[in-house]
C-alpha cells in the first residue's frame, strides 16, 4: 500500500524553464526582424506600386544602340512583267493548237483562224497586180516606141535642114554667076529658115514627149507598187491568221473554245513570260510618296529572301493603296507561279546609330509618348519621344537611355498607372 507520493515526484528548477522560454522568444524575434529586414524593399515597392501585374505576363525589351532599317512590309502577287494576249486578226472559225498550262517556245502555232473573205480578197489583189504589172511594162514599152519616132523625127530634120543648107549654098553660086535670078535665091533662103524652124520644134517636141513618158511610167509605177504593197499587207494579214506565240513562255488561259465562230480583236490565248516575273504590291497612302522607282527591297519566298527593287509606282490611289511593282534583283527564283502570294519589306531608310527597342504593342497603346521602364521589380511610366519605325523595330529619340529595360507588350492593362509592381 502505497502511503503518499512523496517517493514519485521530483522537484523541477523553474529558473531553467524561464531562460529557455526567453532564448525562444528572442528567437522569434529575431526571425521576424530577419524577415522584415527581407521584405522591406518589396512591401516600400508594394505600397508605392498602384497595381501589380506578374513578370511572366509581360515581354521586356532592352535599349540599345545600332542601325536601324526603316521599312514597311507589304504582301504581294507575282504577276509577269510581261503576258501577252493573242488575238483574233479577222472574223471566221478558230481552231486552237494548244492547251491551258502548255508550255511553249516563240513562233510556237497557238491557233489557227479560217477566215474565207481575206483569202478571196488576197486572190483577187494578186490578180490586180498581174493586171497592173502588164500595163505598167506596156506603157513602158510604148514609152520606148515614142521616144525612138521622136528621134526619127528629129534626125529627119536635122537632114532636112541640112539639104536646105545645101541648096541654099548651090543657089548663092548660081546668083553669084548670074544665072539665077533673086527670087529663087530668098526662096532657098526660106527653105532653109523652114527646115530649121521644123528641126527645132522636132528637138522640142521630143523634149516634152520625153518629160511626159516619164511621168506615165512613174505614175504607173506608184500605181504598181500602191497595188503590191495591198497585196503584201493581205498576205501578211492572212499569215497572220495562224496564231503563233510571242514569247517563249507557259499559255496561262485560253479565252475560246475550239471551232468557235470569233469576230476580228476577239482574245485567244494569253501566254505568260515566266523568264520576266515581277511582284506586284500594294502600299499604304501615306507612305506613298516614300517609295519610289530604285526603292530596294527584300522578297520572301517561303523562308529564303531574295533582293528588289521597285521599278514602278502608280499615280493613281485605289482604296487608300498605291499599287507598285518590285523586279527582282538577281535571278528569278525556280518555281514562282503567276499570282503566288510573297511577302515584300520595302526599305526606306536605314538610320545608323540610334538607340532602339524591339517594337511591340506598347508603341501604340501608350501612343508613343511613354513608357514603363522596369528596375527593381517596379515599372515606373516615363515620358519618351520616338522616332521612325520599322517592321521589327523602334528608335527612341530622348526619355530612356541604352541598357534600359522596357515594358514592350501591350500596357492598356496597366490603366495608365504612374507605378506598377512587377512580382
Amino acid at each position: 500500500m502505497i502511503r503518499d507520493a512523496s517517493t514519485m515526484d521530483q522537484p523541477i528548477d523553474t529558473r531553467q524553464q524561464r531562460r529557455r522560454r526567453l532564448w525562444a522568444l528572442i528567437a522569434v524575434v529575431a526571425a521576424l526582424v530577419v524577415v522584415g529586414l527581407l521584405l522591406t524593399p518589396s512591401i516600400r515597392r508594394w505600397a508605392r506600386s498602384e497595381t501589380s501585374i506578374p513578370r511572366s505576363q509581360i515581354r521586356i525589351g532592352t535599349l540599345v544602340r545600332g542601325d536601324l532599317v526603316r521599312e514597311v512590309a507589304v504582301d504581294g502577287r507575282v504577276i509577269a512583267a510581261f503576258h501577252p494576249t493573242a488575238f483574233s486578226p479577222a472574223q471566221g472559225i478558230v481552231t486552237i493548237a494548244t492547251d491551258a498550262g502548255e508550255v511553249v517556245e516563240k513562233g510556237h502555232i497557238l491557233a489557227q483562224v479560217e477566215s474565207p473573205e481575206l483569202g478571196s480578197r488576197l486572190d483577187q489583189e494578186r490578180a490586180t497586180l498581174a493586171a497592173t504589172t502588164s500595163d505598167h511594162n506596156r506603157l513602158e514599152v510604148s514609152s520606148r516606141q515614142q521616144q525612138l519616132e521622136n528621134r526619127q523625127d528629129v534626125e529627119l530634120a536635122e537632114v532636112r535642114v541640112a539639104a536646105a543648107g545645101r541648096a541654099l549654098e548651090r543657089t548663092q553660086r548660081l546668083f553669084d554667076l548670074g544665072l539665077l535670078n533673086e527670087i529663087e535665091l530668098e526662096t532657098a533662103h526660106d527653105e532653109v529658115t523652114v527646115r530649121s524652124l521644123e528641126l527645132a520644134q522636132a528637138e522640142q517636141r521630143e523634149e516634152l514627149e520625153v518629160e511626159m513618158l516619164v511621168l506615165e511610167i512613174e505614175d504607173s509605177g506608184q500605181r504598181l507598187e500602191r497595188q503590191r504593197l495591198q497585196v503584201v499587207d493581205l498576205q501578211r494579214r492572212v499569215d497572220a491568221l495562224t496564231v503563233r506565240a510571242p514569247v517563249a513562255g507557259l499559255v496561262s488561259r485560253l479565252h475560246v473554245e475550239d471551232r468557235e465562230a470569233v469576230a476580228r480583236n476577239t482574245a485567244l490565248v494569253t501566254v505568260v513570260d515566266l523568264s520576266a516575273l515581277e511582284v506586284e504590291i500594294a502600299v499604304a497612302e501615306n507612305l506613298a510618296d516614300e517609295v519610289t522607282p530604285g526603292t530596294p527591297a527584300v522578297i520572301t519566298v517561303g523562308i529564303d529572301d531574295f533582293a528588289g527593287t521597285v521599278v514602278g509606282i502608280s499615280p493613281e490611289v485605289e482604296g487608300s493603296r498605291v499599287k507598285g511593282r518590285v523586279a527582282f534583283a538577281e535571278e528569278i527564283p525556280a518555281g514562282l507561279k503567276q499570282n503566288q502570294r510573297v511577302s515584300v519589306r520595302v526599305v526606306l531608310e536605314t538610320r545608323h546609330d540610334v538607340l532602339k527597342v524591339p517594337r511591340g504593342p506598347f508603341l501604340e497603346a501608350g501612343s508613343g509618348r511613354h513608357a514603363y521602364v522596369v528596375a527593381n521589380g517596379m515599372a515606373e511610366q516615363r515620358p519618351i519621344e520616338v522616332g521612325a519605325t520599322s517592321v521589327a523595330e523602334v528608335e527612341i529619340v530622348s526619355g530612356l537611355e541604352a541598357g534600359d529595360e522596357i515594358v514592350i507588350s501591350d500596357t492598356t492593362r496597366f490603366e495608365g498607372a504612374s507605378r506598377v509592381l512587377v512580382r
